[in-house]
């Protein structure tokens, strides 16, 4: 296969490096953005909740037994235990044990995220989408060293460039002049079929073209950047950091790995491949080990590591949800995504749904991440379980869980749990009975205090401190009063 001419980048005359890597580490300081780390945490678990939605919907039956899930915990990308996972989107999924067999519970979808579902579908199968999807895959196609790539690093950035899940068979095939798989679907690559010149612009030179300033190939052209709050920096780095912006821009299509891999005319073409990427993946935004699988296929992976650690105000690095997030940042402002794109509306529905609990019978949307949402989480999780354990008392049925379960370990667990569970609502029940005896004793005293007369106030407190009480004349029975009048009369 032959490529146009102007691919291969000639070699620029010498190469300047403008600040040491130890003297850029230590000069550029790296400030927290709230706004971006927001952006990342709201979308944390959306992942691995569509995966078990996929998992369940895939089922004839449109459900799946706990065990199940359990046993794909680690494919699904679940990071807690499954029973927990799913307790804590009630609104998302719906716990129930089916009639006659009910010997562990099963897990459907409910209603509300099954029409989300069916919008998404219709946005896959749409013409634009679609064609905006065959678009991404050749741009990546064209940027990746020898035009091919692995089908598992593709499958790895699946969710970032917003693939189908069955992509290879329902998309691929239709694009026939553009792509084309290699081998088998599981080792095989998916190669490039033909060049085009008119998608091979980076967006940096979209922009200047579409800017009139004269913009042609070579010329320098800077980043756009955004200085989070509290940045600052010396009149060293802001020398250095003026300068690299002066370079001559390399056009990611290009082929620059003639430059030397520690000079600052690298670094940028490392900038301009990065940035790219990063604009061809549907949020933004990708784990950092992600953008690096992506360097280290490319040959680049230690310039890629260098950009991210020179250039945080071109590429933020959030590390709110477990792991590090590469965000970019003139994407986003305030913390929202500037682009509008069909599928992160429908991903941002199912944030919606997600964050969305019922009390007294009303939907009630709460923020990501806040403790008002925890609670309402796990109030409805603990209201859920407790329907759960008197329906099973009711109808008679003992929960149970199977051996591929228990192998796993979540059987043991969970039954261990849902026993004492039982036990513990028990003894709980006990310790408010002796708080609510302790209140009522306390009072009653305090009421008789009170109420009672001085003398009566008296006695009790006497009674309270041990002092001695005076004596009671005893009532007299009836033999007593008999013998008395005898008495009487002999005497008179």
């Amino acid at each position: 296969m032959k490529f146009p001419n102007h691919v291969i980048h000639r070699r620029h005359r010498g190469s300047r490096t403008f600040m040491g890597g130890a003297a850029a580490t230590t000069a550029i300081k790296f400030v927290r953005d709230r706004g971006l780390d927001h952006a990342v945490e709201r979308e944390k678990n959306l992942r691995s909740l569509l995966n078990v939605k996929n998992l369940i919907k895939s089922e004839p039956s449109k459900s799946l037994p706990i065990s199940i899930i359990a046993q794909n915990k680690d494919s699904l990308k679940i990071p807690s235990r499954p029973i927990e996972f799913i307790r804590k989107y009630p609104s998302v999924f719906h716990e129930f044990l089916p009639g006659g067999i009910g010997i562990h519970p099963h897990i459907k979808l409910t209603q509300e995220v099954l029409d989300i579902d069916a919008d998404e579908h219709l946005v896959y199968e749409s013409d634009s989408y679609r064609q905006l999807v065959a678009d991404r895959l050749l741009k990546l196609l064209m940027i990746l060293r020898m035009n091919k790539i692995p089908i598992n690093i593709l499958d790895k950035l699946k969710w970032d460039l917003g693939l189908p899940q069955n992509y290879l068979k329902t998309l691929v095939p239709d694009f026939p002049d553009c792509f084309r798989v290699v081998g088998s679907n599981e080792s095989g690559q998916l190669e490039l079929v033909c060049w085009s010149d008119e998608l091979a612009v980076s967006i940096l030179e979209k922009k200047a073209m579409e800017g009139g300033s004269g913009y042609s190939k070579g010329m320098p052209l800077a980043f756009p950047v955004k200085f989070s709050k509290g940045f600052e920096m010396d009149k060293k780095v802001k020398k250095w950091w003026d300068d690299w912006q002066k370079l001559p821009y390399v056009s990611p299509y290009e082929n620059a790995l003639h430059l030397s891999p520690k000079t600052d005319e690298s670094d940028k073409w490392a900038a301009a491949v990065l940035h790219e990427i990063l604009n061809l993946f549907v949020a933004k935004k990708a784990e950092r080990d992600d953008v690096l699988c992506i360097g280290e296929y490319l040959g680049i992976r230690s310039r890629f590591k260098r950009v991210l650690l020179h250039h945080p105000h071109i590429f933020y690095l959030s590390s709110k949800i477990g792991t590090y997030t590469v965000v970019l940042k003139e994407a986003y402002k305030r913390g929202l995504l500037i682009e509008n794109n069909p599928l992160m509306n429908i991903r941002n529905r199912y944030l919606h749904l997600m964050h969305t609990v019922k009390e007294h019978g009303k939907d009630i949307s709460l923020s990501s991440g806040t403790n008002q949402e925890k609670k309402a989480a796990s109030n409805a999780s603990k209201k859920e379980a407790g329907d759960d354990e008197s329906e099973e008392e009711n109808n008679g049925v003992s929960v149970t869980f199977s051996g591929s379960e228990t192998e796993n370990g979540d059987g043991d667990e969970e039954e261990d749990r849902f026993k004492g569970g039982r036990r513990g609502s028990c003894e709980a029940v006990a310790v408010r009975r002796r708080r609510t005896t302790t209140r009522r004793s306390k009072r009653k005293n305090g009421d008789l205090e009170t109420h009672l007369g001085d003398g009566e106030g008296e006695r009790a407190m006497g009674r309270r401190h041990s002092r001695t009480k005076p004596k009671v004349p005893q009532p007299l029975n009836a033999s007593t009063n008999v013998h008395r009048r005898s008495q009487q009369r002999s005497s008179s």
